[in-house]
């Protein structure tokens, strides 16, 4: 059974730090490219990072560029995404994803996604 399962989340201040992690099992991942998506409460769901099978390959959201940092551990099967400086629009629950292409993982069309972790960035 294919798993993606976040953790690292949790309730932190504005400009602070906090590193979110995914790890993937019931298959190889190594040749898809895997993201990070956040959904606050009320809104729809939103792009926020994503990083290429080849791990060369990053994207990132105009509103997270500069302050997080989405890289994939050395296996392949675990993805992270280091945020700092966290701004109370920050909050909301951070969703995993893997899908086969770069593209796919950006416009939403995901093969595999985890239930989410909460960040909750206080002012």
């Amino acid at each position: 059974q294919v798993q993606l399962v976040e953790s690292g989340g949790g309730p932190v201040q504005a400009g602070g730090s906090l590193r979110l992690s995914c790890a993937a099992s019931g298959r190889t991942f190594s040749d898809y490219a895997m993201g990070w998506f956040r959904q606050a409460t009320g809104k729809g769901r939103e792009f926020v990072a994503a990083i290429g099978w080849n791990i060369g390959s990053t994207t990132y959201a105009a509103s997270v560029k500069g302050r997080f940092t989405i890289s994939r551990g050395n296996a392949k099967n675990t993805v992270y995404l280091q945020m700092n400086s966290l701004k109370p629009e920050d909050t909301a629950v951070y969703y995993c994803a893997a899908a086969s292409t770069l593209t796919a993982v950006v416009q939403g069309m995901h093969d595999y996604w985890g239930q989410g972790t909460q960040v909750t960035v206080s002012s």
